[in-house]
């Protein structure tokens, strides 16, 4: 349980909770919102700000080279000297050499040395210098469902309310004449038509077999001549 009375952060990774009350486009907004509320004296405890599709975004600063980060190493280096010198002079005796400047070279040359044998080990893949940041595309204020309504009025005066009620999604309409596979037909109407034959033509009747053949000296049977006996 916290001292101060105020809730303390989850842990552990935790999904935010609450109504989305407004939505703006930078950071800097969101927390004029938030700032809008405390000054209205609403409980800001029950207000989270989730920003939207994150980028980690790296802007350079500078080119770095041995001169600048000699130099950067020693002015590190002097100042925690200052400071050792400063303790030090605490325990020296009135009159005796002042252990500032011997404390300042010394802590000097410790700084450029520990600065300038990292960068030597890079071997000039990384000779620039940058800051980097998590930036989000949208910032949303949320508010947890018993006080939504009242962030919502507070928040009319600066802008950037949503009413955060969800909407049922639309029904998907198909774009294009239906498909003949998915489309069932009903049957002709009137008496079925006979099947027509495989082949397309007419049935034949079947050939019997053939006779013996006829001999040397004979000859095939012609048609009768003459009119037929009485």
């Amino acid at each position: 349980m916290s001292f101060s009375g105020q809730p303390r952060p989850p842990r552990t990774p935790t999904p935010p909770q609450g109504e989305t009350v407004a939505a703006y486009a930078t950071y800097l907004e969101a927390q004029r919102a938030v700032d809008h509320l405390a000054d209205s004296a609403f409980p800001v405890q029950l207000v989270t700000i989730v920003g939207t599709d994150l980028k980690m975004v790296e802007r350079v600063t500078g080119r770095l080279s041995y001169p600048r980060v000699a130099m950067g190493g020693f002015v590190s280096g002097a100042w925690f000297g200052l400071f050792v010198g400063l303790l030090l002079s605490l325990f020296t005796a009135p009159g005796s050499r002042s252990p500032f400047l011997p404390a300042i070279l010394i802590g000097g040359a410790f700084g450029l040395l520990f600065s300038v044998v990292p960068y030597s080990f890079t071997r000039g893949r990384r000779d620039f210098t940058s800051s980097s940041q998590i930036v989000a595309s949208s910032y949303a204020v949320l508010c947890r469902t018993e006080q939504a309504h009242k962030a919502r009025e507070l928040l009319r005066e600066i802008g950037g309310v949503q009413s955060g009620v969800v909407r049922p999604p639309a029904p998907v309409v198909p774009s294009g004449p239906p498909s003949d596979a998915t489309v069932a037909y009903p049957p002709p109407a009137g008496p079925s038509a006979p099947p027509a034959h495989p082949t397309g033509s007419p049935s034949v009747p079947p050939v019997g077999p053939p006779g013996p053949p006829p001999g040397p000296g004979s000859t095939s049977p012609g048609p009768p001549s003459g009119p037929p006996p009485a």
